[in-house]
């Protein structure tokens, strides 16, 4: 199940964005045919990748339920409440999925970097929480993969924009000069240092932070900036032009009562582009929101938060786009074709083995009846050998084209042959949840 910034509303992805970290842990406990999970959540997506010890069939169903239980359980979000959503992908449809959003391909702003990162870290802390699973493994250290190849034979990476950036840009129609700008910097996370580079980029000198984790004095020494205590944290927001919040706490930490402006502004505040009418704006950059949506209402403040840049990001950059699809669809079907070639290996396996005793079983009673030259023994191996390879080479052939389910039947459905590993075949990644 796969909720985002094209199937949620934003209220719906600041729900989501407060998941605990139990929810994967949870996965694996309500659902023992869950072999493995990988949850994935930024501010613009909440995603699920789960291995369903199913048939390909039945797995995104029985996925998508695990899933939304699991959300249910670890943050009182019901299925109803997210009816119309999110997506579902299955099979193999979630390599390309998984591999496209690494790329930063299913991002607001196309080829932004971020989401790399962040899918990274998710495999990571699946590994501390020992959820993950080996075809997990794979698929996420294929992602990254992926997403190394977009970047460097393609323009998706020059063309694409942070948020960062593209929320400066569009404050840019409001700013006459950076150098000018007295400008609060709220949080001290690695968003807050690459929000302080775009900062400088654009000329802005006088920069302040303050962090609601006391972690300012360090940021602050770090990059030679000026650290706001508690006790001035109001006075110096009052003071700013340019507030810029990027923290990962869970409650507001940017309200009227520290701007101390009055009321009574046209209700949503400020448009963009009405930069006579204010004299503070204020981006907030955090999900779940760092400021409280009444700062919007302040007079002489204009908010801009996550949803109204959604809504500027700028189209794509067709053809440094398509570039990059093409470079995810040639990995994920590599990664595909890779995966249901081991699939199918049990399978063979299995095949080859039962042929060869046979023909061991044969050969010995040969070698009882006089066989002393070896003739019938050669002659034996030889034609087991010519057996076994059509068959062989078929089952890579079917599973190439996604079809080693229909070997495996085949091979039980003759031969009686069922090997147990088979049976994984129609499992794997089954299912990746964008909620």
């Amino acid at each position: 199940m796969t909720a985002s910034h094209k199937t949620a509303s934003f209220e719906m992805l600041e729900r989501l964005s407060r998941t605990p970290d139990d929810l994967a842990p949870n996965l694996l406990r309500i659902a023992p045919c869950v072999q493995g999970a990988v949850v994935v959540s930024t501010c613009n997506r909440f995603e699920a990748y789960v291995e369903v010890d199913e048939p390909v069939t039945a797995a995104g169903a029985v996925g998508v339920e695990a899933v939304l239980e699991a959300i249910e359980q670890s943050t009182g979000i019901t299925a109803s409440d997210l009816e119309g959503a999110y997506a579902v992908h299955s099979g193999r449809r979630v390599a390309e999925h998984l591999f496209a959003v690494a790329s930063g391909l299913e991002s607001v702003v196309p080829g932004e970097g971020e989401i790399a990162g962040q899918v990274r870290r998710a495999l990571k802390v699946a590994r501390e929480d020992g959820t993950t699973s080996p075809e997990l493994e794979r698929l996420f250290q294929r992602a990254s993969q992926a997403q190394r190849k977009v970047k460097n034979v393609t323009a998706i990476g020059r063309a694409g924009r942070s948020l960062v950036r593209l929320s400066l840009e569009l404050a840019d129609s409001r700013i006459a000069d950076w150098t000018a700008e007295r400008v609060l910097l709220v949080g001290t996370g690695a968003y807050a240092a690459v929000t302080l580079a775009t900062l400088r980029e654009r000329g802005a000198t006088n920069i302040s932070v303050y962090s609601p984790s006391g972690r300012a004095e360090l940021f602050a020494k770090k990059h030679d900036i000026v650290a706001v205590a508690e006790r001035d944290y109001a006075r110096v927001a009052t003071e700013s032009s340019l507030l810029i919040t990027c923290t990962t706490a869970t409650e507001p930490v940017l309200g009227p009562e520290h701007l101390q402006a009055q009321a009574g502004a046209v209700a949503g505040g400020c448009p963009m582009g009405a930069a006579d009418q204010s004299s503070q704006l204020v981006i907030d950059l955090g999900m779940p929101r760092n400021v409280d949506p009444a700062v919007a209402h302040l007079e002489g403040v204009a908010l801009l938060d996550l949803e109204t840049i959604r809504l500027h990001a700028p189209l794509e950059e067709l053809q440094a786009t398509d570039a990059a699809r093409s470079v995810v669809r040639e990995a994920a079907d590599t990664f595909n074709v890779v995966g249901d070639r081991q699939s199918v290996t049990p399978a063979v396996v299995a095949f080859r083995t039962h042929i060869l005793s046979l023909m061991e079983s044969e050969i010995e009673r040969a070698r009882a009846r006089g066989d002393e030259d070896g003739r019938v023994e050669q002659a034996m191996r030889h034609l087991a050998g010519v057996l076994t390879h059509t068959p062989t080479t078929r089952a890579h052939e079917l599973a190439a084209d996604g079809r080693g389910a229909e070997f495996i039947a085949a091979l039980e459905t003759v031969y009686g042959i069922s090997p147990a590993a088979a049976g994984a075949a129609g499992a794997g990644p089954a299912v990746a949840a964008s909620a």
